[in-house]
């Protein structure tokens, strides 16, 4: 894969360059230490994945990853940073990240988390995961709707379950002996059901509704 690495210090990058071009199946195609060279970097290379830091100098790294989003909706950005609180968390989600993973975490993690969201997966390390399950779930209980699946028939449950815990269209169409085109028009009705519009939506969703457990970190 393709990554771009953005992040404000030297020496982290030089850091993680050295951790990164040791797998045989990533290779680092740029660097950027600012938010709006980020962008612009990202219109150039094309990259696969971005690793986007959330405090850089200009503007915050979920800021760059909306308007990266914006323009090439295809490219994963995973947030690499110091923060672990609710508000930067929930900023770089909404933003359209697919991860979030604490500059604390063990370097096979992050190495872990980049083929997670790569793979079409979301990374979510469990203490942030466990703020997401809290806040979704106190909004489950807001509006009284935990039980409901909002129209959604059996199959689509099922879909959603399986794309929810990171399998890819062709793994969700071979659990369930069904055809990628019909998986894909599956999700497309989960999507225009629920009025979502990425996987990210969908995990946070399927959490809400219990369709899938994250891991505790105990």
């Amino acid at each position: 894969m393709r990554l771009l690495l953005v992040d404000d210090h030297e020496i982290v990058r030089a850091g993680l360059r050295m951790l990164l071009e040791s797998q045989a199946d990533i290779e680092i195609v740029g660097e950027c230490e600012n938010g709006r060279d980020a962008v612009r970097r990202a219109l150039e290379l094309r990259p696969d994945v971005i690793l986007m830091d959330v405090s850089l100098p200009d503007i915050p790294g979920y800021d760059a990853t909306r308007a990266v989003k914006k323009e090439m909706p295809n490219v994963i950005v995973l947030a690499l940073t110091m923060h672990e609180s609710d508000e930067y968390f929930f900023e770089m989600l909404n933003a359209g990240a697919s991860g979030y993973v604490p500059k604390k975490a063990a370097p096979t993690e992050l190495v872990s988390a980049i083929r997670v969201v790569h793979a079409g997966g979301v990374y979510l390390y469990p203490s942030l995961a466990k703020s997401l399950v809290k806040d979704y779930l106190t909004r489950a209980e807001q509006d009284n709707d935990h039980a409901a699946f909002d129209g959604l028939t059996e199959r689509e449950r099922q879909v959603l379950k399986l794309i929810a815990d990171g399998r890819s269209n062709q793994e969700v169409a071979d659990e369930l002996v069904i055809s990628i085109k019909t998986v894909e028009r599956h999700r497309a009705n989960i999507l225009a059901k629920l009025g979502l519009h990425s996987r990210t939506e969908l995990v946070k969703y399927a959490i809400r509704k219990g369709l899938i457990q994250v891991a505790s970190d105990q």
